[in-house]
C-alpha cells in the first residue's frame, strides 16, 4: 500500500537512527527484528521505500526505474516487490549515495536479477574495493554527472567530504527534490573516519548542497521525506555544536566531558542520537587541530 506524502513526518527519527547506528561496522548482521518496508509517494513517478537500512528513492520512467540505494541484501526481495507495486518497468540503474552496506548491500543481488547498472562516486567504489565489499559499481564519477532515462534526469553532485569521502547528493530537477544519503540522517551526523569522512568539512559540504534549487529532501535515515527547511535547521544546529566545541577547546575543557558540555537538548534535527555520540570525540580532535 502506498502512503501519501506527509511533509512533517519525523516523529520517530531517534529510534530509526539508533537502530542504524551499528550498521556501518556490522552491516551484514541480521538485527533481532526489522520494521516492514513502506512506500511513501512524493509524486506519481517519485517514491521512497523506507524500513531497515537507508531510504531508497524510486524514480519511474517509461523506459525503466532508477533506484537511489538498495538497503541490505536480505531486503532485496521486499524491495523488488515494492518497486513492482509502483511500476511494471525493469530497474535500469542503482545509484549509491555512499559505500555503507545499509545503502549498497543489495547491489550485487539486484544487478544479478535485473541487469541494473550500478553507479557511485569514485571514492566510494575505491573504499569498497579496499574493504572487499560486494556490489562494486560499473560506473563512477568525480564531481558532477547526470543519468538520463525515459525523458527524465537525475543529477549527481559531489560537494566534498562529510559522512565519508564519497557522499553523493542526487537531484531530481523535475521535482525539486534531493536525496542526501547519510550526509543528512536525522539525529546525526556520524563521521566515518575509516571511510575518509571529515567533520570539519561537513558544514561546507552541506552548505553547497543547500545551494541547489530544491524544496523536498529524502534523508539517508529518518523522514522518509522532509523539507529544505529541515536540512537548513540541521546545518545550523551542526554549526552551533561545532562552535560550542571550539569554545570548549579554547577554554581547556577535557574531551571526555564533551557529551555533557555540548548542549544539544533544544536541537530539532541534529546531534540527538548514538550516531552523534560516536562522532563527537573525533570531531573534537579535528577542531583541536
Amino acid at each position: 500500500m502506498t502512503r501519501r506524502f506527509r511533509p512533517a513526518w519525523f516523529a520517530r527519527p531517534a529510534a530509526a537512527l539508533l537502530a542504524a547506528a551499528g550498521l556501518y561496522t556490522a552491516w551484514t548482521q541480521q538485527p533481532p527484528a526489522e520494521p516492514p518496508l513502506t512506500v511513501t509517494r512524493i509524486a506519481d513517478d517519485l517514491h521512497v521505500i523506507a524500513g531497515a537500512g537507508g531510504n531508497i528513492g524510486v524514480l519511474t520512467t517509461d523506459e525503466g526505474v532508477i533506484l537511489i540505494d538498495d538497503k541490505f541484501e536480505r531486503n532485496v526481495d521486499g524491495i523488488l516487490e515494492k518497486v513492482k507495486s509502483i511500476s511494471s518497468k525493469p530497474i535500469r540503474y542503482v545509484l549509491n549515495t555512499h559505500l555503507h552496506g545499509d545503502h549498497t548491500g543489495g547491489n550485487a543481488k539486484i544487478a544479478a536479477l535485473t541487469g541494473a547498472v550500478l553507479f557511485a562516486h569514485a571514492n566510494a567504489r575505491a573504499v569498497m574495493v579496499e574493504k572487499k565489499m560486494p556490489g562494486l559499481q560499473n560506473i563512477t564519477f568525480t564531481s558532477r554527472a547526470a543519468i538520463h532515462l525515459g525523458g527524465k534526469t537525475v543529477e549527481a553532485y559531489y560537494f566534498g567530504r562529510s559522512h565519508t569521502n564519497g557522499d553523493v547528493v542526487y537531484y531530481f530537477p523535475g521535482h525539486k527534490v534531493i536525496h542526501t544519503g547519510d550526509m543528512f540522517a536525522v539525529g546525526g551526523p556520524i563521521v566515518d573516519y575509516s571511510s575518509g569522512g571529515n567533520g570539519r568539512e561537513f558544514l561546507g559540504t552541506l552548505g553547497k548542497a543547500l545551494e541547489l534549487d530544491f524544496e523536498t529532501v529524502i534523508p539517508g535515515h529518518g523522514g522518509p521525506v522532509l523539507q529544505k527547511s529541515d536540512l537548513s535547521t540541521f546545518h545550523a544546529e551542526l554549526a552551533n555544536a561545532q562552535a560550542q566545541i571550539s569554545k570548549l577547546i579554547r577554554e581547556g575543557k577535557p574531551k571526555d566531558q564533551a557529551k555533557a558540555l555540548v548542549h544539544t537538548g533544544e536541537f530539532r534535527m541534529c546531534c540527538k542520537t548514538a550516531m552523534w555520540d560516536r562522532t563527537l570525540p573525533g570531531l573534537w580532535d579535528e577542531l583541536s587541530r
